[in-house]
């Protein structure tokens, strides 16, 4: 009888701790898996923290309900795609997207996995999708304005600075948003008065020698536009910007704004990826991609970093000061 209970008590012991471990692992098997990619935050990423948090608000429990697989790229654009492909395989039920080199290469990656965008880029004439009504295919999201926002950030310049005349811009060739940037940047300066001097950046490597092609004279600014690859190289270019006493106008992330640029004007990242959130939620529960309209972006934000401006011996007008989001002193 005693060894009867000693056997009784042992089996239901290991029956205690099997259901709840066989529980959790069935849990886990069927909780959602989503797919984030993107370029590599420097310290904590608030597209990520927003994005995590839209998804806590739609009741989505990571761990539980759902797993992010979070894949960054460095700046690569090789690393990149290989990236997407690897999502694709584990699979994922849905990618999102956090810039538009990811886009890229998850569109290049699949055609039947739900692809979430939260980018800078206007997704038609990206080519991501049809109409931003009517998406069609396997990828919807937040986007852009278009490359017209461009043409703001040199305005805040000259009005910050009104006697620039110069300015140096870095390009990414391979951006899908170059050209229409590059051509809407050239209307801007034609009606300010600017003159442009663009300095190609193929790569991370080719940093240094465009670096070195800007002018010592007479440059007044230099303006790093939203590609990915100038944002992973941010604190070379600062760097660079901050020996030369060059101010810098960024408008990709507002890390930008924080490691010494003077201005920041764009797109608020957490706001968009506070939204990818909700179209990922709507795709989860049996939503098309191709059925969700693109959202415009809803918040842009003007950051201003009045130490850099102090620093260089530049009065920023108290009446910009007002209009910023957010100043940094």
């Amino acid at each position: 009888m005693q060894l009867y209970m000693v056997r009784l008590v042992a089996t239901l012991t290991l029956v205690l701790f099997v259901v709840p471990c066989a529980a959790h692992a069935q849990r886990l098997t069927t909780a959602h898996r989503i797919g984030w990619l993107g370029s590599s935050p420097t310290g904590p990423n608030p597209s990520v923290e927003a994005f995590r948090q839209g998804l806590r608000d739609l009741g989505h429990v990571e761990g539980q309900t759902i797993l992010i697989e979070y894949r960054y790229a460095e700046g690569s654009a090789e690393h990149v795609r290989e990236l997407a492909a690897e999502l694709v395989r584990l699979p994922v039920d849905v990618i999102v997207a956090s810039n538009a080199p990811a886009a890229r290469a998850a569109q290049q990656a699949t055609t039947t996995v739900p692809i979430v965008i939260s980018t800078l880029t206007d997704p038609v004439s990206a080519g991501f999708v049809s109409s931003r009504a009517q998406p069609g295919g396997n990828i919807t999201g937040v986007a852009g304005p278009g490359a017209e926002f461009i043409g703001k950030q040199l305005e805040l310049l000259k009005e910050v600075m009104p006697r620039v005349t110069r300015v140096a811009v870095l390009i990414h060739p391979a951006h899908p948003m170059a050209s229409p940037l590059g051509q809407e940047l050239a209307r801007a300066a034609r009606l300010l008065g600017v003159q442009l001097h663009l300095l190609e950046v193929r790569s991370a490597d080719a940093l240094d020698d465009a670096l070195v092609a800007i002018p010592s004279e007479p440059i007044d600014a230099l303006i790093a536009p939203p590609f990915p690859l100038l944002s992973a190289q941010r604190k070379r270019i600062l760097a660079f910007a901050a020996q030369r006493r060059l101010p810098v106008m960024a408008t990709d992330i507002r890390g930008w704004v924080e490691e010494g640029a003077l201005l920041f004007y764009g797109l608020s990242h957490a706001a968009n990826a506070r939204r990818a959130a909700a179209y990922v939620d709507k795709i989860l529960k049996g939503a098309k991609p191709g059925d969700l309209p693109v959202e415009q972006p809803m918040k842009f934000e003007l950051i201003i970093n009045l130490t850099t401006a102090k620093a260089l011996g530049i009065t920023v007008p108290p009446s910009l000061l007002l209009l910023a989001d957010e100043v940094i002193q």
